[in-house]
């Protein structure tokens, strides 16, 4: 079986008991383990995060002098892995045992970009919540595309050549990985989600407040332009986004909530 790295990025918020766990996850708990595991120190770091990073032997530290957000950590892990297939993992995120033996050799038989379902969950894993359905196929994941991120970002596993070839990380923040994910359809790269859920994901106190508001509605406009410039988007497609993926910015937090959690509308919003 080929190598492959990790990347994680941490910055100053990240507790060092959910990164001891996250690490566990895509390294000993594993029953196909990475080669690697490059942790981006975005900004400085608490002592204890920093004590549970340094202690781990997979780990090669990359450090930014001072927090330039997800998309500068991520470019920046990318470049110092030292493999080509690539898996994403968020600092307080648990990826399941079978996680890499199922998505690594889908890469490395020949596809760009591989995804899966994630389960949500609050404090324990043992207790899951809402599970993020993703299309399956890549005409599935095509026909997604012009609604909504057709992959769930800290599931995924790629090729970090395809990533570089149209151009990396870039665009609105917190939105840099459905305009990565959007370029790399639209230029063709062979695409797959799992269908199951790989990857449980913590969803903190205030998930639903940071869902809306007029940051983020800046972001969805900017980034549903994007869209209709690169042609994934139709004009009646990127209106119908504009005001239904706008409005549910700004509505309260409890309302959003129930939008989310309402069957198949949870799969519009991210």
């Amino acid at each position: 079986m080929c190598e492959f790295s990790v990347v994680m990025p941490v910055y100053a918020r990240d507790r060092a008991d959910h990164v001891r766990r996250a690490l566990a996850s895509v390294t000993t708990e594993q029953t196909l383990k990475p080669a690697e595991v490059v942790v981006v120190s975005d900004g400085p770091i608490g002592a204890d995060v920093e004590a549970v990073i340094t202690g781990h032997e997979l780990v090669r530290l990359v450090r930014l002098e001072t927090n330039q957000g997800l998309t500068a950590a991520l470019n920046a892990g990318l470049r110092a892995c030292r493999h080509d297939i690539v898996a994403r993992q968020d600092a307080d995120d648990i990826s399941l045992p079978e996680r890499f033996e199922r998505q690594v050799p889908l890469v490395a038989a020949g596809y760009d970009l591989v995804g899966s379902d994630i389960t949500e969950f609050t404090s324990t894993p043992d207790e899951p919540g809402e599970r993020r359905y993703m299309p399956r196929t890549a005409s599935e994941i095509r026909a997604a595309l012009p609604l909504r991120d057709p992959f769930n970002h800290p599931s995924v596993v790629y090729r970090a050549g395809a990533v570089r070839a149209v151009g990396g990380y870039d665009g609105p923040a917190r939105m840099e990985d459905y305009w990565l994910f959007a370029r790399m359809v639209a230029a063709g790269c062979a695409c797959v989600n799992v269908a199951d859920s790989l990857v449980a994901y913590r969803v903190g106190d205030g998930a639903y407040a940071r869902r809306g508001g007029l940051d983020l509605l800046r972001t969805e406009l900017a980034m549903q332009a994007r869209l209709r410039h690169l042609g994934v988007t139709s004009w009646s497609q990127w209106l119908r986004n504009c005001l239904v993926r706008g409005g549910y910015r700004l509505v309260p937090a409890q309302l959003r909530r129930v939008i989310y959690r309402t069957i198949g509308l949870r799969r519009i919003f991210r």
